[in-house]
């Protein structure tokens, strides 16, 4: 399937064309060169640095100051591929529509129409549908091809030169040295995963960028990245995730080390 943007990248950020529009005044009306010298003050957006999360656009009180409201409107999605399922069996027609739902129920705004999509999810893309039974023997095999998945992913990244030095070193070297083939590519999609801030471990929420894409394909990958959590704490430990991709503890957890430091120097 084709890849899913963030509701962020979806939306246009917050409306610059006032800020747009006063700069160009200014450009017409200059004012005398020593009232520029003492009172000028460069105009910055405020939205620049304001993360809206999921559902959200930054948007400019009137007093000027950046704020995070509920997206008011969706595009409206023709392609099928768009639509979504969510936690609660239903199809919904894209991310955009979930993540509303969810800020205007967050937010207690009468445009929520269920209390409990306070915690609505998406499962994966596509409509909802029933999902076979991951039998035995694929969740047996599931973990090396896994493995090889993310391996795959890790070199087609590197060949668009889509890594970052640090990961396309750890690439290179899975590419020369069998041994390290399965082990750097696990490290690298742990440490991706384990987003802000880094608290080494992943959490179901961070789990959606390889979970929603692929549920529609392989139905097994639910109930692997379940069984990942072996003390059902809703985290995946490094080492949880060594174990449920058969490989050994010690590598992941030091490379995986090396490439969080190097990156935090930057």
């Amino acid at each position: 399937p084709h890849p899913h943007p963030h509701l962020e990248e979806m939306v246009e950020p917050a409306p610059l064309k006032e800020w747009q529009e006063i700069n160009q005044e200014a450009d017409y009306n200059p004012e005398p060169e020593s009232d520029i010298k003492n009172n000028y003050v460069p105009i910055v957006d405020p939205c620049l640095h304001k993360h809206c999360g999921a559902g959200r656009v930054c948007v400019l009180n009137d007093d000027g100051e950046a704020e995070c409201p509920c997206i008011p409107s969706c595009p409206l999605e023709s392609d099928p591929r768009r639509k979504v399922c969510t936690n609660h069996n239903e199809t919904w027609g894209s991310d955009c529509e979930v993540y509303q739902m969810q800020c205007y129920c967050d937010e207690e705004n009468e445009k929520c129409t269920k209390e409990e999509y306070d915690h609505i999810q998406i499962d994966y893309y596509g409509q909802c549908r029933d999902m076979p039974v991951c039998q035995e023997e694929e969740m047996t095999d599931f973990p090396r091809r896994m493995r090889d998945w993310l391996f795959n992913i890790m070199r087609d990244l590197a060949d668009r030169q889509e890594l970052s030095p640090h990961y396309l070193k750890l690439e290179r070297e899975a590419e020369t040295n069998l041994t390290r083939r399965w082990s750097n590519a696990a490290v690298w999609k742990w440490c991706d995963l384990d987003g802000h801030p880094h608290d080494r471990s992943v959490s179901r929420h961070e789990l959606f960028p390889i979970r929603a894409p692929l549920m529609s394909l392989e139905h097994c990958i639910a109930p692997f990245l379940d069984s990942c959590d072996v003390d059902d704490d809703h985290r995946i430990t490094l080492t949880e995730w060594a174990k449920c991709l058969g490989l050994e503890e010690d590598d992941l957890e030091d490379r995986c080390e090396e490439v969080r430091g190097e990156e935090e120097e930057e």
